[in-house]
């Protein structure tokens, strides 16, 4: 049985500096060689669509990416791979709308730690937060543990022409994002940013 969840999209940016910190591409090698890293392998690993270097090459995730310019076989020829640490990312356009389909990193998540946002009518930001539990000692008392707390997102141009105050997201089985955004029709006028 499918759980397909709503998700609100935020249209002001709740936490306006949280991502201003660029990351670097020798930052992010040091982060994912630390040992016992399984849960931060499913999220930045190869094929999660936080990965710094999902596009290819090293691209800051805080960073907009003009998505929409490009197919997906063709940026990520991979993508549709056997490969267990490839996950499936989709976009693509109808006559009515862009979609946006990532398959998230189960572990960990859930769709209250999902945030979606559209900054100033321009950039749509996927973002959360994960926690990690790390044991202190060797001991099984779990007293002794503590919790890391780490956060990942993807920022994206929005194709010129939406209707962004209309998008839509949805969490199914808290494993799939998905993202619905409306084109205005040519012969509208496109909606001002508040």
């Amino acid at each position: 049985m499918s759980n397909y969840k709503q998700i609100e999209i935020q249209f002001e940016d709740p936490n306006p500096r949280i991502w201003c910190h660029a990351l670097k591409e020798d930052g992010f090698g040091r982060f994912m060689s630390k040992e016992e890293n399984s849960i931060v392998e499913k999220i930045f690993g190869a094929g999660s669509f936080f990965s710094p270097l999902l596009f290819g090459k090293f691209f800051d995730p805080s960073d907009a990416f003009p998505l929409w310019e490009f197919e997906s076989d063709v940026l990520l020829p991979n993508n549709n791979s056997n490969n267990n640490n490839s996950r499936k990312i989709e976009w693509f356009q109808t006559d009515d709308e862009f979609v946006l389909k990532a398959e998230l990193p189960a572990a960990g998540l859930g769709n209250n730690t999902i945030q979606v946002c559209v900054v100033n009518g321009e950039i749509l930001e996927i973002s959360g937060q994960y926690r990690e539990s790390k044991s202190k000692s060797k001991s099984k008392d779990w007293k002794s543990s503590h919790w890391w707390e780490h956060g990942f997102v993807r920022r994206l141009e929005l194709p010129k022409h939406t209707d962004w105050k209309k998008s839509e997201a949805h969490l199914k089985n808290d494993v799939v994002l998905e993202i619905k955004i409306p084109k205005i029709p040519p012969d509208c006028d496109v909606p001002q940013v508040n």
